[in-house]
This record gives C-alpha cells, sequence and structure tokens, in this order.
C-alpha cells in the first residue's frame, strides 16, 4: 500500500504549537510527514524561541509525490512562506491537481498569495482582513473546508485541525482512535 505523504515546511517565525501539533498527530496516524526548510539550514526558529530541525531542504521535495502540504502559521513564518517561490509553486502545482492543502492561524495569507484559498475558510482573527472578509468563517467553526482547501484558526485548534486531516487522509476509524487516544472530545 502507498504511503501518504505530508509536506510541513517550516520557516523563522513558525508557530511551534502549530507545527508540533500537526507532526505529531500525522505520524501517530502512521502518515509519513517531510518537515522542510526554506534553504539548506536544517535549524529552524520559531515565533517563541523553539528550534526545530527539519529533515529536507523545500527545494529537494518532489511535488508529485506528495499527499496533501500543511502550513503551521505564526506571523513572521507565514510571511515568509508567502514569499518564498518554491512554496508558492508548490501551492499552485498541488491545487492545479486538486491535491489537498491545510493552513491554520496566519497561514491561509500564504494560500491567498499563491491564489489557491477558496471561498469559505479561518484563520487567526485579523488576518481576514488582509485575505478578504468575504467568505471569512471566523469562530464558527475550528476547521473549514472548501474543495481540497482546509483551514484553522490558531494554536488552540491545533488539534483538531490536525484530527480532520487524519480524517481526510486516512479516514473515519483513525480519526476516532486517535480521537480518542488523545483525550480529544472537543474536536467536531
Amino acid at each position: 500500500m502507498k504511503s501518504i505523504k505530508v509536506l510541513v515546511p517550516l520557516a523563522c517565525g513558525f508557530e511551534e504549537i502549530e507545527a508540533v501539533n500537526i507532526i505529531d498527530v500525522l505520524r501517530r496516524a502512521e502518515i509519513e510527514v517531510l518537515v522542510a526548510s526554506l534553504d539548506k539550514n536544517r535549524l529552524v526558529k520559531g515565533a517563541n524561541g523553539i528550534t526545530i530541525e527539519t529533515e529536507y531542504d523545500i527545494k529537494d521535495i518532489i511535488i508529485d509525490t506528495l499527499d496533501m502540504i500543511v502550513l503551521p502559521g505564526g506571523h513572521d513564518g507565514s510571511l515568509a512562506l508567502a514569499e518564498n517561490e518554491t512554496v508558492q509553486n508548490i501551492l499552485k502545482k498541488m491545487d492545479a491537481k486538486g491535491k489537498n492543502i491545510g493552513a491554520i492561524c496566519a497561514a491561509p495569507l500564504v494560500l491567498h498569495a499563491a491564489g489557491v484559498l477558496k471561498q469559505n475558510y479561518t484563520c487567526y482573527p485579523s488576518y481576514e482582513r488582509e485575505i478578504g472578509e468575504e467568505g471569512y468563517m471566523g469562530d464558527r467553526a475550528m476547521v473549514v473546508e472548501d474543495a481540497n482547501i482546509m483551514t484553522s484558526r490558531g494554536p488552540a485548534t491545533a488539534i483538531c485541525f490536525a484530527l480532520k486531516i487524519v480524517k481526510k487522509l486516512k479516514g473515519q476509524e483513525s480519526y476516532l482512535r486517535l480521537k480518542r487516544g488523545l483525550l480529544a472530545d472537543f474536536c467536531e
């Protein structure tokens, strides 16, 4: 059976809670997570001073092998992802193929910059002003799905966001098993 691969790119200033929750929950679901930096420097410092060692340089990622890309937020990290040509290219190519794309917190701004954000979305409050308020779902849901795009609000919704990704990629049984194991009954 083909391994499911998800790319999680990290840029300086990423939101640590979101990145670690996404990586951890997906790996618990036996999803292969490729953690990549934007350059050859594999040590990436987060918004709160926590440094994570990545496994790949984003330029070495083979897009066709990916099932999904998931962007953690963080103001500075999201701005760096939005300005990175390689990240923007990956997002556009994956969207054109209908592949799954996820973004949390400030990262929907990155999807907007690439032109792949769909009508309905959520993000960290205030970023909708930069993205455009039309279609902004606010706090009506922790996770909003529109076509192949999945968005979430911020650090406190990160586990629920990651669990929804598991549900989308691995199905209801894996989702429920992990949800129970993580004591995440608060997730929708």
